[in-house]
């Protein structure tokens, strides 16, 4: 899968990043209307993740792979629940538009606004976070960046082409008589799952 940067941690700031950003990042992120779920381990991100396919009733996930993702070997969890998941370019292009739910993998949040930060250079990234009507962001908990400025510091270190996406809350538009309405131009649920401890088991 294409990426811009293939190790987005690297150009984190380690003196601007951290988990202690976390509650403005949550506080930002509930007033634009996301989700969010944070848990303490990889395994808890299986039961969080599961529990979302079980309440919204889905039968078709479409998921791009992250490191976390690879973690927690969501994948086999869903499998195991007897849905098939889609993860392949072609089988995403073929199916995301009528997956009942996107998962896909997020490199860092911005406390200032409560958006998450995703590389989008692979067209199955933006179908997965686009098309179906939830969307599930897997995002590092101490992965959260102070603000607007900080975020473009390292977006500008690692970007020499393909595409970002800044994401926050669910879609929204106000252009029909100014009436809000929610999912008309993507997503109606963005549903962050944090996860404290990385893959290796470190907060």
């Amino acid at each position: 899968m294409k990426k811009v940067c293939e190790n987005w941690e690297k150009y984190l700031p380690a003196d601007s990043v951290g988990i202690s950003l976390f509650e403005e990042f949550q506080s930002r992120a509930s007033g634009a209307s996301a989700e969010i779920i944070r848990v303490k381990a990889p395994s808890d991100a299986i039961a969080a993740i599961t529990g979302i396919i079980e309440n919204t009733n889905a039968k078709k996930v479409v998921a791009v792979n992250c490191p976390l993702q690879q973690a927690i070997q969501l994948h086999d969890a869903i499998r195991g629940m007897g849905l098939t998941v889609y993860t392949e370019q072609g089988d995403i292009a073929e199916h995301a538009e009528s997956a009942d739910i996107g998962i896909s993998g997020v490199e860092f949040g911005i406390a200032e606004t409560g958006s998450v930060c995703q590389d989008a250079y692979a067209v199955e990234s933006r179908l997965v976070s686009t098309l179906p009507p939830v969307h599930i962001a897997i995002l590092d908990s101490s992965h959260i960046l102070p603000g607007i400025k900080e975020a473009f510091d390292v977006i500008s270190q690692v970007f020499h082409h393909g595409y970002i996406s800044f994401i926050t809350g669910p879609s929204r538009t106000a252009d029909i008589e100014r009436v809000l309405t929610i999912g008309v131009h993507g997503p109606s649920r963005l549903i962050v799952i944090a996860i404290d401890q990385s893959a290796g088991g470190d907060a």
